[in-house]
């Protein structure tokens, strides 16, 4: 199924339009100049773009987008969310997430969800089933292909971070980590 929106794109969208508000900001005399908070916004949304394009490039040769990617790593992990340390694909034929489930955990709209689903089962890999808890509601499984292409965004994902963070010393990185989890709610 072909649409015509594009969460990629948007989010692209997004980033340049970001950008250039920072250049606009920055000439005007409101961005990096204007203080340390500021400053350091600049370098995190920075290191974040840079990040993000590490990992799109990273999953192109796989065909992968980073929004399938996100989708087919929430699916591999459907019901392993209270197990402490299993960052392992879920087994998929006993697994399975609800597209409402999927759509709350990428913070996208369920039509949007749906939409990503159909690129994931158009692709070979996910597909839908009937869900053994309510056999009037549908589940999405990972395939085969999916579990395969979970297994090449991980290695692509640390990848990335490994390149991004590479210049960084263990206690830096551990210091950045900890810094970065008191800013998240």
């Amino acid at each position: 199924m072909t649409s015509s929106h594009d969460p990629a794109a948007g989010r692209a969208d997004t980033e340049a339009d970001t950008e250039a508000d920072t250049e606009a900001d920055t000439e005007a005399g409101t961005g990096s100049s204007a203080g340390s908070s500021a400053e350091l916004a600049d370098a995190l949304l920075g290191a974040a773009r840079g990040l993000r394009r590490q990992f799109h490039a990273a999953l192109e040769p796989a065909g992968l987008s980073p929004h399938h990617a996100r989708a087919l790593r929430v699916i591999a992990h459907a019901g392993h969310a209270g197990h402490a340390g299993d960052h392992g694909p879920a087994d998929s034929s006993a697994e399975g997430v609800r597209i409402s489930e999927l759509a709350a955990a990428l913070r996208i709209a369920p039509r949007s969800a749906t939409e990503v689903v159909d690129g994931l089962v158009d692709r070979g890999l996910a597909q839908r089933r009937a869900d053994p808890a309510d056999r009037r509601a549908v589940v999405v499984v990972l395939t085969e292909g999916g579990r395969e292409a979970v297994a090449h965004a991980e290695r692509a994902r640390a990848r990335a971070a490994s390149e991004l963070f590479g210049t960084l010393t263990d206690d830096e990185r551990a210091s950045l980590t900890a810094l970065l989890r008191r800013l998240t709610p």
